[in-house]
């Protein structure tokens, strides 16, 4: 099974999901470089559903909302790498800054994001509730970003 499909094909095969009785659940973020953090918080996403469905940030929405040096890993890697995840079950681009046209195009039963985020200022939850689905704030996990991987990569350079 491709993981990996375009915004068209993906709203093709959720929608025969759906016709099937599958809970599809919907998450997103850049993931530019993969940590624990990440890993747990797909794993809490898979378990409100069936069918997890991942939009990630392409280069371009990476590069206006993490600024000119990022993403530092391209999207078809970053693509790649959550293919690898078991819960992982489709993955999309998105160009804009956040995946509301996405979301409306997907329809989603759950809407996951982390628990850092406020529900009132969760892109599409209230399309999403508006339509009969939930949303959840999974746990976040503290002090691990890609951003502190980062200065922690950069101090160790630094130090030689």
């Amino acid at each position: 099974m491709e993981k990996i499909l375009t915004q068209k094909e993906l709203v093709r095969e959720v929608n025969l999901l759906k016709k099937a009785g599958k809970q599809i659940v919907f998450t997103n973020g850049c993931f530019d470089i993969l940590h624990a953090g990440h890993i747990k918080y797909l794993n809490s996403a898979k378990k409100e559903g069936d069918i997890l469905v991942v939009g990630l940030n392409s280069d371009k929405s990476v590069k206006s909302i993490k600024g000119e040096k990022r993403p530092i890993v391209p999207q078809m890697q970053r693509a790649e790498v959550l293919s690898g995840l078991s819960s992982v079950d489709y993955i999309t681009f998105f160009d804009e800054p956040d995946p509301l046209n996405l979301i409306k195009e997907v329809s989603p039963d759950v809407l996951v994001k982390g628990n850092d985020w406020a529900e009132d200022n969760i892109i599409g939850a209230d399309y999403v509730k508006a339509n009969g689905g939930r949303v959840v704030r999974a746990s976040f996990v503290p002090d691990v970003s890609t951003s502190a991987i980062i200065k922690r990569i950069l101090e160790v350079y630094k130090a030689g």
